[in-house]
């Protein structure tokens, strides 16, 4: 029962912005101002920095990254790992708007804060304005805005100003009132690990100290019971439901509904790598045993066990906020997968309306017969069969979803 074993936590944030804002170099640098390189590469930095007339390039950092997860050594295919005197931190590395989305929206690697990376230089672009509106969207609370490539700018404070009212005046748009806003330069390591003798005027904290502060996230032990059954094992001949805990307390002994199917039954056991729990909480892989023969047999991948307090939403019609990322349209009628938890069913478009630019939220249609890529909508659904849904601010797990279509990832929904 692989699926059981408690992986080590660290809080999770992803950096996000406009291509060539600097993304890979501020990585780069966190990670050697931690001393969370290996320590040849270590060395390899240092060589680099003390060389006369040399400035040392950390996006190259990265690359090495990348070389090692092609070859599955010691990096995750999506997480980074670096540490303060605090604590862990995992830096989720999703390039792209399409790869952050599908990361956050399948709850694979889900951000706890976010960092919104914006040049000095060119000042607020394109994918600024439309990550600010995923953040916003998949309900990311702790943001931090960094300014960076501020030697460009001769640390001009002017320069900072102008660009701190132009960013709050749009996160405020969306509904986002960030935590700091940090003037930085990436390269030269102003104001990242130690404040900057550049940046006299500016009197906050560094990046890693105000990392630091960010507040790990809440299991949501006390929210509504969720446990989405992902598959069944027999364990000498005992039938064992396997999933992790969405969302809830659930408890050895408490009678559960299962959405869609509607069997009601009695936990008998509840089982966990190495030990034998009187109950799980939020965010944990467990095995569940069931009192009652009858309900397991209508067990499937897909079913969601409930607290018998707080029901589901159980249809199989949807109505939903969904950003696509394809560059082959949507179009009215067309058919599509859905997963959401560890369902996964067919569906079809029946209707889009209040078609809007993700990045100037322009509404560019009321009712419309596509949606673009990187447009936003809300899609009317209809589905093969019965799901068990809750509001994205209820549970996220159950709240949110992907689209596919040919085994491709298309676009990520959110209900309200």
């Amino acid at each position: 029962m692989e699926d059981m074993i408690q992986k080590k936590e660290g809080l999770k944030f992803v950096v996000v912005g406009h291509v060539d804002h600097g993304k890979s170099t501020l990585i780069g640098r966190l990670l050697y101002d931690t001393n969370s390189l290996p320590p040849d590469k270590m060395e390899e930095v240092k060589r680099a920095s003390e060389a006369d007339g040399s400035t040392t390039e950390f996006a190259f950092v990265m690359d090495h990254l990348e070389e090692e997860r092609k070859e599955r050594v010691t990096i995750d295919t999506a997480q980074i790992w670096f540490r303060t005197e605090k604590r862990e931190y995992v830096i989720i590395d999703a390039p792209g708007h399409k790869q952050f989305l599908k990361n956050m929206i399948t709850g694979s690697s889900q951000a706890e804060a976010a960092l919104l990376l914006i040049d000095a230089q060119e000042g607020l672009r394109e994918q600024t304005h439309r990550h600010a509106y995923m953040l916003s969207l998949l309900g990311v609370k702790q943001v931090m805005v960094i300014i960076n490539k501020m030697d460009l700018m001769d640390f001009s404070q002017e320069r900072f100003n102008e660009l701190q009212d132009s960013i709050l005046k749009r996160l405020g748009e969306f509904g986002i009132e960030p935590l700091r806003v940090i003037p930085i330069s990436a390269q030269m390591g102003d104001n990242v690990a130690r404040a900057s003798e550049n940046m006299s005027w500016y009197d906050g904290k560094t990046l890693l100290d105000s990392l630091d502060e960010l507040q790990a996230a809440v299991k949501a032990d006390d929210g509504a019971v969720r446990f989405p059954v992902q598959d069944i094992y027999d364990q000498d001949g005992e039938k064992i439901l396997v999933g992790r805990m969405a969302s809830g307390t659930l408890k050895k002994g408490q009678e559960v509904i299962f959405h869609p199917c509607g069997k009601t039954a009695k936990i008998e056991k509840i089982k966990m790598f190495g030990k034998d729990p009187q109950q799980a909480t939020a965010g944990e892989s467990i095995g569940v045993v069931l009192e009652d023969g009858i309900a397991m047999k209508a067990m499937k991948r897909g079913e969601v066990a409930c607290g018998v307090d707080v029901s589901p939403n159980v249809g199989n019609r949807l109505v939903a906020q969904v950003f696509w990322m394809s560059g082959e349209p949507c179009e009215a009628g067309e058919e599509l997968e859905l997963k959401c938890a560890t369902a996964q069913v067919t569906c079809q478009v029946k209707k889009i309306s209040d078609r809007m630019n993700s990045s100037s939220l322009e509404v560019i249609e009321g009712a419309a017969d596509e949606l673009r890529d990187t447009e936003v909508a809300k899609l009317t659904l209809q589905a093969s069969d019965y799901l068990c849904t809750d509001a994205f601010e209820v549970v996220e797990e159950t709240g949110r979803f992907v689209l596919m279509k040919d085994g491709d990832t298309v676009a990520g929904g959110v209900l309200h």
